[in-house]
């Protein structure tokens, strides 16, 4: 980039003159330039939609989930979704939603009556994409035939089911509601009912070994699910896990569990396309595909979370998290908790946090398309990258190497910039973590 302001030409500048030399003029129009995004299409956009309640809290879970105190609120609150919706619209106006991910909390606690009038809403108010991917999340311990058959009449296509294992010891050490038995029926109904099925699994669990987590491996082979979800346990803050630690493999053995399992599943036909997820081919989460591509979300309901895109920025934003207060907040016509703008200087950590989650990596020129940005804005991260071997590139594709993928936090920290916001900046949206079935 050329310098601000002109180059001597043999002669001194006048002083106190207004006048810029051609050349700082360049370079000032450029600097300008690479201030703000810059789209010529906005990325594809999906619809995230969550239903905060649970029967009983895991121990495990930092979502922003709440134990159901009775019933819950279905008709109340799936009007808020609305309202939430509609505040929404001019922010998204005319653009086509790809797929719709029903989370939470644990939506299968709703009535097939209120999905089905949920996405009847949703239907009447957004223009969805014939063939979108429509996913609810669901609880073996709130399996019944009839209801689920029900989600699959009001428009569900794919189902998420929350098996976390089928070994009773490791359930009851997880606090889930079912037991191995449920977590079998449910999954065997789940492969009847729908065409497109992820069972979402976790190892490395308390005092698990590497023969246990091998064996629900092969509980979830025998059935043969499109879609495998298998994560890691993980001590996050806010949990009854942090407060009292459980007794977990230590590094080495939980290291060899994850090689295991990969192993397996790999030998299965399934192809382990991102860092937690499995599928066989063709039967890859659209909707969560479009995150780790840096496309565009909205997210409506109670703490929900949004990206969303626009000609000269890009916008994070999380609703009100206390089902109560939403609920009063959209009824105020107020639903935003928070609402920020990405900065240059973090839109680079944002895009890789999420692409080098992926195996195969992303196209190059997906970080112009996705960010508004020329991809010279990373140069100097993408060439330490290179450097420590934990990144390859050509002309056409940035992907994970081998030893990036084992050591991936290292490698998106890579990505993460000082701040240089200006003093009273908004600071930035905290983004949700991505997770498919609870």
């Amino acid at each position: 980039m050329l310098p601000l302001g002109g180059q001597r030409s043999g002669g001194r500048r006048k002083r106190g003159g207004s006048h810029m030399s051609v050349t700082g003029l360049i370079a000032r129009q450029d600097a300008d330039s690479l201030s703000r995004p810059h789209f010529t299409a906005l990325p594809p956009l999906a619809l995230y939609i969550h239903i905060p309640w649970c029967v009983r809290k895991c121990p495990y879970c930092d979502f922003n989930s709440h134990e159901a105190k009775g019933d819950v609120p279905e008709t109340e609150y799936v009007d808020a979704l609305f309202a939430d919706l509609e505040f929404a619209l001019p922010s998204i106006w005319s653009r086509r939603v790809g797929t719709v991910f029903i989370g939470g909390g644990t939506p299968s606690l709703f009535s097939a009556a209120a999905i089905d009038r949920l996405l009847g809403g949703v239907r009447a108010r957004v223009p969805l994409a014939p063939d979108a991917e429509i996913t609810l999340e669901a609880n073996p311990g709130t399996f019944e035939r009839e209801k689920f058959a029900g989600f699959r009449s009001a428009g569900v296509n794919r189902l998420s089911l929350g098996i976390q294992s089928f070994d009773a010891r490791h359930l009851l050490a997880l606090g889930r509601i079912h037991d191995a038995g449920e977590a079998r029926e449910a999954a065997e109904a789940a492969l009847t009912l729908f065409d497109n099925v992820n069972f979402d699994l976790m190892y490395a669990l308390p005092r698990q070994t590497i023969e246990e987590a091998e064996a629900d491996v092969a509980a979830a082979l025998t059935f043969a699910p499109p879609h495998l979800s298998f994560y890691h346990l993980t001590i996050e803050p806010n949990t009854l896990f942090h407060r009292h630690p459980p007794p977990v493999p230590d590094e080495d053995t939980a290291a060899d569990i994850e090689d295991a399992v990969h192993a397996r599943l790999g030998s299965a036909g399934y192809r382990h396309y991102e860092t937690s997820a499995f599928g066989k081919p063709g039967r890859e989460c659209r909707h969560n595909l479009n995150y780790w591509q840096f496309g565009d979300y909205l997210g409506i309901g109670a703490g929900a979370h949004s990206k969303l895109s626009f000609p000269d920025r890009i916008i994070r934003q999380m609703r009100h998290k206390q089902p109560k207060q939403y609920l009063e907040k959209v009824a105020a016509g107020a639903p935003l908790q928070e609402n920020a703008e990405v900065s240059r200087n973090d839109v680079g950590f944002e895009f890789m946090l999420n692409a080098l989650r992926l195996t195969d990596g992303v196209p190059a020129q997906l970080f112009a398309e996705r960010t508004g940005y020329p991809l010279a804005l990373i140069a100097r991260e993408l060439a330490a990258a290179e450097t420590r071997g934990l990144l390859e590139r050509d002309p056409t594709m940035i992907r994970p190497t081998s030893l990036g993928r084992r050591f991936l936090n290292d490698l998106q920290m890579l990505f993460l910039r000082e701040p240089r916001d200006p003093p009273g900046a908004v600071p930035l949206v905290r983004q949700e973590p991505i997770r498919d079935g609870h």
